[in-house]
């Protein structure tokens, strides 16, 4: 295995691990609300307007158009695996010449779809909510996050 891939993979698993047990580098203190409300709360922080929101708002109304690319480049990717598996069951012998075209075809498919995906679904794109009665952008965030706000859970909508 290459370098950069078990690099790659053990950064991942890292993340991954920090995330589900909810590990953070410098935890903040947690906002500390009364013990009647404890379970009607949810926790939003301003969200941040970064180059990455930009390009997500900016690749939104291409979505659909994007979708339907990606799942023609998929159907043929189809058809171009099954005609190179086709054309080796006539031989009746392994060409492993005739995958090199469909399997360059499928990572070029691979790594352009993640970035694209990257680039429209940024993280505030799936934590972004709104509270009623301001009209500022909010995103869903941890108790003990800079800049924290609880609110109540019925004022907080999708």
């Amino acid at each position: 295995m290459k370098p950069i891939m078990l690099l790659a993979i053990i950064a991942l698993t890292t993340i991954v691990i920090a995330s589900s047990f909810g590990l953070q580098i410098s935890p903040n203190e947690a906002i500390k609300i009364p013990t009647d409300l404890i379970g009607q709360e949810l926790y939003v922080c301003p969200a941040s307007n970064s180059i990455w929101t930009e390009v997500s708002n900016a690749l939104r109304p291409f979505i659909r158009s994007i979708t339907i690319g990606f799942f023609f480049i998929v159907m043929l990717l189809m058809f171009l695996w099954g005609w190179a598996l086709y054309q080796n069951l006539l031989s009746d012998e392994f060409k492993k010449n005739s995958f090199s075209n469909p399997w360059k075809f499928t990572k070029f498919t691979f790594w352009a779809s993640v970035v694209v995906a990257l680039l429209a679904f940024t993280p505030n794109h799936f934590r972004t909510v709104h509270v009623k009665g301001d009209d500022r952008q909010w995103v869903l965030c941890d108790s003990n996050s800079s800049n924290v706000m609880a609110v109540k859970a019925e004022a907080v909508y999708n």
